[in-house]
């Protein structure tokens, strides 16, 4: 059996494929059948002639989805669907389709998203997770090559990260409650206290009642953490990082952009040095543009979208606001009223897509963040403990796979960046 994606390999030879029917369409004597396969598409042309009678009328029986076997001589034909066709010689069917529910005519989002299993089979959402895949392969190459170690964290947490407010609960045995996990970030750091420089990836879970395009209770998180590593440092890694990521896509993804009808002049400019820019200075262009914005605030996408939209590619934003940031962050010691924080905002209104920071080395000022957060700090100990036995300067961030998958598609919500999305409203099929 050979697969779509290498017919390349097989011009002028008699190959057999196995697939789905994707579209079909005849001309008296001769029949037009769209093949996928999960690599590609493929147009088999069978003529009356080339092959049994039986096996000609059998192709008047395939329904859309039907699943098939086909034989035949494999030529290029630059008009074609991939760039190649293939005359049929025989035939075979392997399971006839019912009445698939998704056709060619405009189906509303709900119907949709309610046959997910069968949505994700369209050309566009193969597309889409395909750049998935190609974007989660960088993610790992970027950092295996540059001396990170993967360091798998506990989806079940005894406590919060960031707050308990939007945390899933659940009982667990006879301990009382545990949660699943908002990030990785925290157990990330006791790894990089023992390998040097780690990285968590995996899925991540948030209760937030949010139903904006940019938001998903269940998601995966990449979050790197390395020791020795002040603010700069992380957001060096953090440019070099998304470079790679976009670049990558460009490269190996050309023809899955081009199914999504994707303009990419806008990423081809995701290149380093990216614009970096102070809380401050990205308060003063929300005013310049008429935004009544308050110092202390955090911003909402509105906001995010009308400050990046000043740049031409992603924008580093630092030194947040010290009461809008998590605990563990560490306060700018020249100015202690901000976070030696940085969020990371995409171009074209994807908002943030990177979160990071330079943590609290110190152990009494993270006491002190513990209690004024009013967290229970005998959930804390052992996180304590990093600080307690050789405490060293360490930073790191996370990126939502999501977000940036729906920002390098360019696509309109998160829904479609996940194979089934996880919303406040939906956790089917």
């Amino acid at each position: 059996m050979v697969y779509i994606k290498d017919l390349s390999k097989h011009v002028g030879e008699e190959v057999t494929l196995k697939g789905w029917l994707y579209n079909k369409r005849s001309s008296g004597k001769i029949k037009f059948l769209i093949l996928r396969d999960g690599t590609g598409y493929l147009q088999c042309v069978a003529f009356k002639g080339n092959l049994p009678e039986e096996k000609f009328e059998l192709a008047d029986t395939f329904s859309q989805e039907t699943s098939f076997e086909v034989t035949g001589k494999v030529k290029e034909e630059k008009r074609a669907v991939g760039g190649y066709e293939l005359d049929v010689t025989d035939l075979d069917l392997i399971s006839a389709a019912e009445n698939y529910p998704i056709t060619p005519k405009e189906h509303g989002v709900e119907f949709l998203i309610d046959h997910r299993h069968l949505w994700i089979r369209s050309q566009r959402q193969v597309a889409i997770l395909k750049i998935r895949h190609r974007i989660v392969k960088a993610i790992r190459d970027f950092f295996d090559d540059r001396g990170f170690t993967l360091f798998d964290p506990p989806i079940l947490t005894p406590n919060a990260c960031e707050g308990t407010s939007t945390l899933f609960e659940t009982e667990y045995f006879d301990l009382g409650k545990a949660y699943l996990t908002q990030s990785g970030q925290l157990y990330a750091e006791a790894g990089a206290m023992a390998l040097g420089k780690v990285y968590t990836f995996g899925p991540t879970f948030r209760a937030e009642k949010s139903k904006t395009r940019r938001h998903l209770t269940e998601f995966w998180m990449v979050e790197p953490e390395a020791a020795f590593f002040d603010l700069n440092d992380d957001m060096d890694l953090a440019e070099e990082f998304l470079e790679y990521i976009v670049q990558t896509v460009l490269k190996d993804n050309q023809e899955d952009l081009k199914i999504l009808e994707r303009d990419t002049s806008t990423l081809e400019k995701v290149k380093r040095p990216f614009p970096r820019i102070s809380y401050d200075e990205a308060v003063a262009i929300l005013k310049e543009n008429g935004v009544d914005f308050e110092w202390g605030n955090d911003f909402g996408g509105g906001d995010e979208t009308i400050i990046s939209s000043k740049f031409d590619r992603p924008v580093m934003v630092h030194r947040y606001p010290s009461e809008i940031k998590a605990f563990y962050m560490k306060r700018d010691p020249d100015n202690p009223k901000v976070a030696l924080a940085v969020d990371v905002l995409a171009p074209e209104g994807y908002g943030e897509i990177i979160g990071g920071s330079q943590r609290e080395d110190n152990l009494d000022l993270l006491l002190q963040r513990i209690k004024e957060h009013e967290l229970p700090q005998e959930f804390f100990e052992w996180y304590l403990d990093l600080r307690r036995y050789g405490s060293v300067p360490h930073a790191g961030f996370g990126l939502g796979l999501e977000r940036t998958v729906s920002w390098i598609c360019g696509l309109e919500h998160l829904r479609e960046a996940i194979p089934f999305p996880r919303m406040i409203y939906r956790n089917t099929p």
